[in-house]
């Protein structure tokens, strides 16, 4: 059975971390013997990439970082300005209900 490259090439990664089944990891190797151009993107893949990935990791988290406490302070900011609104509006309504428009909660019976 003839393997399409396209399917090997999706499997490559498994195969690389070794979490592929065996039944893949048969084809895999079946294909690879046979096929030039999948060995070759097999060896591009097992190249370790020529990043200092604990510095590349560093700055990541610290822009992570950054963008979550930016964020949180959004967020707060928001919350006080949406609660300094609505006291203002209620504060606006009862003003226009009791001084403006006479409305007066009167007990029953007096």
């Amino acid at each position: 059975m003839k393997i399409p490259c396209k399917l090997i090439k999706d499997l490559l990664p498994l195969y690389i971390d070794d979490v592929c089944s065996d039944e893949s990891r048969k084809l895999i190797v079946e294909h690879l013997s046979e096929c030039e151009d999948c060995k070759s993107e097999l060896a591009a893949m097992q190249n370790e990439l020529p990043v200092d990935i604990y510095r590349q990791n560093f700055r990541d988290t610290q822009a992570v970082k950054n963008l979550s406490k930016n964020w949180k302070k959004g967020m707060l900011k928001s919350l006080i300005k949406g609660a300094i609104i609505t006291l203002i509006v209620i504060a606006a309504i009862a003003f226009i209900l009791f001084f403006i428009a006479d409305f007066r909660i009167v007990p029953r019976g007096m």
